[in-house]
């Protein structure tokens, strides 16, 4: 993911002022008893089972496009969702990258009680950074990345979500998308920075979506959820296009106990996956992202696209909050 260019901040800018997060109703706070949490019965969500997933994940390497451990993994995430999924569906296809490499692409689609009108639509990237773009060592910023954090963590906790979906059924249709693709986008040297060069999965989904018609109440996108001490404000684009979903993630984060964690605060415009999901077919989606947007070296975390993104900077506390937040938005919906 990136910034967006100074346009197209100017812009969501000026509508965020009129339909921002300020202008929206909160839902109410205030901590739940005991006693209440009893009686809503969320499945509990286990974090040294995501810290498993995205170490398996990071294990085959870098899952960069057109590459051998890219194809062993979408192996490995396509074989542990049909062990829980009602379906799983691999969407294969082509796209062409800012340099016009054709990639060779594959989202991961789980489907969750197919027969449920209302649905919740779950994703995150499960590629990860050909170039180590932003890594103090300048010899290597042409390498790979792990992604540990950044692709996998995600990918991970949804491992863990579809895990406990498999024995708990929250009553609604639930889909899981892994999206291919996002973080191939130019390297930090190219000032070209074509548009829409990234999410590139997200938009061939968006245009060619694996049900007819298909719609969702909502979105939820995680990135790069699995550093320590991570903090989540309100990703701009997510209060611009989907301010109640903001408002229902954060007011329950609040209300179980983590509003230290999800802040009530507005941060970065992230041009992720869900601004194409947004944009492309009209789903409202939000991002739950790890932003800084007040530190000097950037608005990510330190090891944001440098080969430092390793799964020794993975917090199994920092899965197990957003995993369980996630869960409770879907058990309470």
């Amino acid at each position: 993911m990136r910034l967006p260019g100074i346009l197209a901040v100017a812009f969501i800018l000026s509508l965020a002022a009129c339909n921002g997060p300020g202008n929206q109703q909160k839902q109410e706070s205030g901590k739940e008893t005991q006693d209440e949490k009893a009686q809503i019965k969320v499945p509990e969500f286990n974090p040294d089972s995501a810290f498993h997933f995205v170490k398996s994940q990071t294990d085959f390497g870098p899952r960069v496009p057109n590459t051998e451990a890219h194809a062993k993994c979408a192996d490995y995430l396509t074989v542990k969702m049909k062990q829980y999924a009602d379906t799983v569906l691999v969407q294969k296809g082509q796209v062409r990258a800012y340099n016009n490499d054709i990639l060779n692409i594959q989202n991961i689609i789980s489907v969750f009680n197919p027969g449920a009108k209302k649905r919740i639509l779950l994703g995150a990237h499960w590629d990860s950074r050909p170039y180590a773009d932003h890594d103090p060592d300048k010899s290597v910023r042409w390498d790979p990345i792990q992604g540990a954090n950044d692709g996998a963590s995600g990918v991970g906790v949804l491992l863990e979500i579809a895990r406990v979906l498999a024995k708990s059924d929250p009553g609604l249709g639930i889909d899981i998308i892994f999206f291919d693709a996002e973080d191939y986008g130019p390297p930090e040297s190219d000032q070209s920075q074509k548009t829409d060069a990234r999410g590139l999965g997200s938009q061939y989904w968006a245009r060619n979506p694996h049900k007819y018609g298909y719609d969702a109440y909502y979105g939820i996108l995680l990135d790069m959820v699995g550093a320590e001490n991570a903090l989540f404000p309100q990703e701009r684009f997510s209060t611009y296009y989907a301010p109640d979903v903001v408002d229902k993630v954060w007011g329950i984060a609040d209300r179980i106990g983590y509003g230290q964690y999800f802040l009530d605060k507005e941060g970065g415009v992230i041009n992720d996956d869900h601004y194409y999901v947004n944009e492309i077919i009209g789903i409202p989606m939000i991002n739950i992202i790890h932003l800084r947007p007040d530190a000097k070296d950037g608005p990510f975390f330190k090891y944001w696209h440098t080969k430092e993104d390793t799964i020794d900077k993975i917090s199994p506390q920092t899965l197990d909050v957003v995993g369980t937040v996630v869960l409770n938005v879907l058990f309470r919906e």
